[in-house]
């Protein structure tokens, strides 16, 4: 079966946030966004710790300790770019003022609810961080992960089994297999890796997909 690599996910996300967007990348895999937004667009990222104008990924010998995102990881700053408070940060992120955020997910249900921040394993560091803030305050939110677990569970459920961050707040899924729209209670497949039917993916899936893509 053919699969997208993690940089091609990231890449068809990045290629998806249009011009002017204000946009908030969770920590782990959707960083990676970053690293593929086209130069000829200005589109501002921010980081809950208090970054606005955040760059891709600095060159190991232009590593600043002080710069980095919310996942400790080090960034650049584009021209233009500010720092603010913590408290500022999630102002910005609760009052509406974000257009896209991008989330990793452990599951997702068919009716767009996110569970990302903890599996219920008692081993398991709970770790929300600002993702319930991000899920109920952007205008949109884009979620990238393996469309199975590594033992061939679907992570795109019925009913999510995990707690959850934000209750019908997913408008997309970008997956190893799949691009994934959520629209008014159905589930409309866009796009497709590459020798992957449809009925390829609905086999794998639990829940009712509709094939209906973008081009």
């Amino acid at each position: 079966m053919n699969k997208w690599n993690r940089d091609q996910i990231a890449q068809k996300v990045a290629l998806d946030i249009p011009e002017g967007a204000y946009v908030n990348l969770g920590i782990g895999l959707p960083t990676r966004v970053a690293n593929f937004l086209p130069p000829d667009r200005e589109i501002i990222l921010h980081s809950e710790n208090g970054i606005l104008g955040m760059g891709p990924a600095p060159l190991p010998a232009d590593i600043d300790p002080d710069l980095i995102n919310a996942g400790k990881e080090p960034v650049t700053l584009q021209p233009g770019g500010c720092y603010f408070h913590h408290g500022d940060s999630f102002a910005m992120m609760r009052g509406g003022h974000l257009d896209i955020c991008v989330l990793g997910a452990f599951q997702v249900s068919r009716r767009g609810d996110l569970a990302n921040w903890h599996t219920g394993a008692p081993d398991a560091i709970p770790a929300v961080g600002g993702a319930m803030d991000l899920a109920i305050g952007a205008k949109k939110v884009y979620v990238m992960m393996d469309f199975l677990t590594k033992t061939g569970d679907c992570k795109l459920v019925d009913t999510c089994e995990y707690p959850l961050t934000g209750i019908g707040c997913v408008d997309r899924l970008y997956t190893d297999l799949a691009i994934i729209d959520i629209h008014q209670g159905q589930l409309l497949v866009r796009e497709l890796a590459d020798g992957l039917t449809f009925d390829d993916l609905q086999r794998l899936t639990g829940v009712t997909l509709t094939y209906q893509p973008a081009h």
